[in-house]
C-alpha cells in the first residue's frame, strides 16, 4: 500500500508544516504580543479551515461517483491538471516568500487586531484555508489514480500527524531543522509526483473523449512487464508511469518535469550567489545592529539568515541562544531580523529588484501546466497522436465507397455518410482475406459518423451491408507506405457451430453427473447425515460452479439452483430463497435435517428439470465468446468478495471451479482465437496458471480459506490476478464478433 501513501503522505507532510508553521505564527505573535485572550479566534479560523477542507474533498467525491464513466474519466482529468497547478504554484511560492512569512502574518495580524475579532478570524481561516483545499484536491486525485482510497488516506494521515509533531517541537524549541532546505527536497520530490498525476490526467482526458490520441501508444510494455508485479505497482504509485502510455502523457510528462525542475532548481541556486556578495555588506550592517535573532529551528522567518549564508541549521541557532539569553518569551519567532534582510529581495533571485514589476503569482504555475499541454497537442496535431482527417465517404447501396481515394499511412479517421434509405454496418476490409481494419454499426439514413483506423501497407476497400440487403464492396485501392496492421478476420455464424456444439456436449454431461450428485445429496439429508451432506453439497455446486452459469445462462432454472438471498424481503428465511445457497445456509447455521429434507428434494428436482430443459433452451452463438468473460466478472463480483458466503467458506473453490468452466469455453474458442490473435491466448493462459496456483495455495484437503479470513496480501493478489485475466480475456468478445464478409 505505501506506493500508493507515498504521494499523499509528501503532500500531507509538506502541506501540514506549512499550515503548522503559519499557525505557530500566528500563535507566537499573539503570545508575544500580551494577546493571549485572543488565541480562541485563531483556532476557529483554523478549524473553519479544516471543515471547509473537508467538505471540499467529499464535494469531489460525490460528484464524481454521480457521473458517467465517460464523465467521470473527463472530471478526474481536469482537476488532475487544477492540481497539478495548485501543488506547482505552492511549491514556487513556498520558495520565493519563505523568508518573508513571518513578518507578512505579524503584520496581517496588527491590523487584524486593531480591526477587530472577525478580522482575525479571516487572517486565520485563509492563511490555513489555501493549504487545506490544496491538500483535498491532491489526495483526491492521487486516490483516483491509484484507482483506491485507503493508501492515499493513511499517507496523507501521516504526513499531517508528523508535520503537527514537528510544528509542535519547532514551537518548544526541542527540534532544529533547516527549512530551506526541507522545502527544496520536498519541491523536488512534489514536482516529479506531479509530472505524473499531469501524465494520468492527460490520459483520463483522452478517455473522456475531451483530447485526442487515446490509441496512439508511445509505450506497450505490457505484454514483457506484469502490470501487477511489484516493481510496476510501486513505479505506478508512486511516479504514475504505466505499461501502457500515450504520446500525449509521455509529452506532458518530460515537458512539465524538464521545465518546471529547470526553473525550480535555478531559483534555488540564484540565492546562494546573491546572498553570498550580499553577506560581507549584511555582515556589517549586522555588526553595527542589535543582534537580533530569529532561531533557524521554529519558523519560516529563519530562511533569510540560511539563504545569506547556507550553513547548517545550527548556524542560526548560535544567534538564537543569544536571544533566548536575553528573552525568556515561549514564542518561537522573534522579531524580523537586523539589516541582513535588506538583502532579500536579492536572494529571492531578483523577482522583484528595484524598477522592475513583480510577477503575477498565477504566472508561473498557468504556465508551467500550459506550455507541456500545448506542446503535446502540436505533437498530436502534427505526427501520428491524432488520426488524420480524411475525405468523407458515401455509405449506400448503389455508392458503397464513393470519395475513397488511397490513405495516407498512419491512424486515419473516415467521415462516413450514409446517402441510402437503410441503417447500414460498415468496414473497412482487405479484399483479399475479408480482415477488417475498422467498422461501425448501425448508421442511420442520412447520418454521418467517424471511423478511425490505421492504415498499413496493404489493399483496402469499403463493404457497405444495409440491413435486409446484399452486402456490397467498393473498388479498392493499395497503400505502399507503412508498417503492417494487424487486423481482425471476419467472422460468420456458421463458425460459432462447432465451439458451441462441443460446449453443450461438456455442459449435458455436466449435468448428468450433477443429477447423481444432488441425488446423493438429497438422500444424505434425508437419512440424517448431515455431515455426509456437507462434503456431498460441495462437491455438487463445485460442479455446477464448472458449468459456466453466468448471466442467465439457465434461464430460470439458475436462480432456482444458485440463487442468492439479496433482494428477498425475509432474508435467508424467504419462501423463495432456494438451491444450493439456502441448503448451505442451513447446514452451517445448525438447522434439523427435517427442516431442510424439503429444501435438499427441491434442488434436486430443479437440476433434472435443468437437465431435461437445457437441450432444447435457445443458446445464442455470439454469447459463447461473451461468457468467456462473463463468468469470471461474476466470480469477482460473488465469490471473491464473499458475498454469497452463507457459512462453508467455500468461495475460493467456487472461485476455482469457474476458472475451470472459463478454460473449459477457451478451449472450444481456441482456434478461433488464435487464428485471430496468436499472441493473446498465450497470455491468458498465463493469466489463468498464476490465478489457479494463488487459489490452490488456499486449501487443504477439502478446507479452503474463507475469504474474509485471508491475509490482505494475498487477498489483494487474488483479486489483481482476476482482474488482470478479465482484462486480458475482454478483446475476445469483439474479436469473435460475427461480421458479415459478403
Amino acid at each position: 500500500m505505501w506506493d500508493d501513501a507515498f504521494p499523499s503522505f509528501l503532500i500531507g507532510l509538506r502541506e501540514g508544516l506549512e499550515a503548522g508553521l503559519v499557525v505557530s505564527i500566528l500563535v507566537a505573535t499573539l503570545v508575544r504580543s500580551d494577546q493571549k485572550s485572543r488565541l480562541p479566534q485563531v483556532w476557529t479560523g483554523v478549524l473553519a479551515a479544516i471543515a471547509l477542507s473537508l467538505s471540499f474533498g467529499a464535494v469531489l467525491t460525490f460528484t464524481a461517483h454521480s457521473l458517467s464513466a465517460t464523465a467521470q474519466e473527463a472530471f478526474g482529468g481536469t482537476l488532475s491538471v487544477i492540481a497539478v497547478a495548485f501543488v506547482t504554484g505552492m511549491v514556487f511560492w513556498m520558495r520565493r516568500n519563505a523568508r518573508n512569512l513571518s513578518s507578512e502574518l505579524r503584520e496581517k495580524i496588527g491590523a487584524a487586531l486593531v480591526v477587530g475579532s472577525g478580522m482575525l478570524v479571516a487572517t486565520s481561516f485563509l492563511a490555513v484555508g489555501r493549504e487545506g483545499l490544496e491538500t483535498a484536491l491532491f489526495i483526491w486525485t492521487t486516490a483516483q489514480t491509484a484507482g483506491e482510497s485507503t493508501g492515499p488516506l493513511v499517507g496523507a494521515a501521516i504526513g499531517l500527524v508528523l508535520s503537527v509533531v514537528l510544528c509542535w517541537a519547532l514551537y518548544r524549541r526541542v527540534l532544529k531543522i533547516n527549512l530551506t532546505r526541507f522545502f527544496t527536497w520536498t519541491g523536488a520530490g512534489l514536482i516529479v509526483i506531479a509530472a505524473g498525476v499531469l501524465g494520468y490526467g492527460m490520459r483520463d482526458l483522452q478517455e473522456g473523449g475531451i483530447l485526442p490520441g487515446i490509441h496512439a501508444l508511445a509505450v506497450d510494455v505490457s505484454s514483457s512487464i506484469d502490470a501487477n508485479s511489484w516493481y510496476a505497482t510501486l513505479v505506478q504509485g508512486v511516479f504514475n508511469l504505466t505499461t501502457q502510455m500515450t504520446w500525449l502523457q509521455i509529452v506532458a510528462y518530460g515537458v512539465y518535469l524538464i521545465v518546471v525542475m529547470t526553473l525550480f532548481l535555478r531559483g534555488v541556486r540564484a540565492p546562494k550567489v546573491a546572498a553570498a556578495a550580499a553577506a560581507p555588506v549584511a555582515e556589517a550592517a549586522t555588526t553595527a545592529a542589535e543582534p537580533v535573532a530569529v532561531s533557524a529551528s521554529v519558523s519560516t522567518a529563519a530562511t533569510a539568515s540560511e539563504a545569506a549564508s547556507e550553513p547548517t541549521a545550527e548556524s542560526g541557532a548560535g544567534s538564537a541562544r543569544k536571544a533566548e539569553a536575553a528573552t525568556e518569551e515561549p514564542a518561537p519567532v522573534s522579531e524580523e531580523p537586523a539589516p541582513a534582510t535588506e538583502a532579500e529581495p536579492v536572494a529571492a533571485g531578483g523577482a522583484g529588484g528595484e524598477g522592475k514589476r513583480p510577477r503575477p503569482r498565477w504566472l508561473v504555475p498557468v504556465v508551467v501546466v500550459a506550455v507541456p499541454a500545448v506542446v503535446a497537442g502540436l505533437v498530436i496535431a502534427t505526427g501520428n497522436g491524432k488520426p488524420a482527417s480524411a475525405a468523407t465517404v458515401t455509405v449506400s447501396p448503389t455508392e458503397c465507397g464513393k470519395g475513397f481515394t488511397a490513405p495516407k499511412p498512419g491512424q486515419q479517421t473516415f467521415q462516413m455518410h450514409n446517402t441510402g434509405k437503410v441503417t447500414s454496418e460498415v468496414y473497412l476490409v482487405d479484399p483479399s482475406s475479408n480482415a477488417v481494419f475498422g467498422e461501425i454499426e448501425g448508421l442511420a439514413p442520412g447520418t454521418t459518423r467517424a471511423l478511425t483506423a490505421t492504415i498499413g501497407k496493404g489493399t483496402y476497400a469499403w463493404r457497405c451491408v444495409p440491413t435486409g440487403g446484399q452486402a456490397v464492396t467498393s473498388a479498392s485501392v493499395t497503400v505502399s507506405g507503412g508498417g503492417t496492421v494487424q487486423a481482425v478476420l471476419p467472422l460468420a455464424a456458421a463458425d460459432l457451430d462447432a465451439p458451441l456444439a462441443a460446449y453443450k456436449a461438456y455442459v449435458n454431461a455436466g449435468l448428468a453427473t450433477l443429477v447423481t450428485e444432488t441425488d446423493k445429496l438429497q438422500a444424505d439429508v434425508k437419512a440424517g447425515n448431515l455431515t455426509a451432506a456437507k462434503a456431498d453439497w460441495l462437491t455438487a455446486h463445485l460442479q455446477y460452479a464448472s458449468l459456466g452459469a453466468a448471466y442467465g445462462t439457465f434461464s430460470d432454472f439458475d436462480s432456482k439452483i444458485n440463487g442468492r438471498a439479496d433482494g428477498l424481503t425475509d432474508g435467508v428465511h424467504d419462501k423463495d430463497f432456494t438451491g444450493f445457497h439456502r441448503l448451505e445456509y442451513g447446514l452451517w447455521h445448525g438447522e434439523s435435517a427435517q427442516s431442510l429434507t424439503s429444501v435438499a428434494a427441491q434442488l434436486s428436482t430443479d437440476v433434472a428439470g435443468l437437465r431435461k430443459a437445457f437441450p432444447s433452451q435457445d443458446f445464442d452463438p455470439t454469447d459463447l465468446p461473451l461468457r468467456t468473460h462473463e463468468i469470471l466478472e461474476n466470480t469477482l463480483q460473488f465469490e471473491l468478495t464473499g458475498d454469497t458466503d452463507e457459512g462453508s467458506g467455500s468461495n475460493l473453490a467456487t472461485a476455482q471451479a469457474n476458472l475451470a468452466g472459463t478454460k473449459e469455453l477457451l478451449s472450444v474458442l481456441r482456434p478461433l482465437i488464435t487464428k485471430r490473435s496468436p499472441t493473446l491466448i498465450g497470455t491468458v493462459d498465463a493469466d489463468i496458471a498464476r490465478l489457479s496456483g494463488l487459489l490452490d495455495a488456499q486449501h487443504q484437503g477439502v478446507t479452503w480459506t474463507p475469504v474474509e479470513q485471508l491475509d490482505p496480501t494475498v487477498r489483494a493478489t487474488i483479486n489483481g490476478a482476476t482482474g488482470q485475466l478479465l482484462e486480458d480475456l475482454s478483446p475476445i468478445p469483439d474479436l469473435l464478433e460475427i461480421r458479415k464478409s459478403a
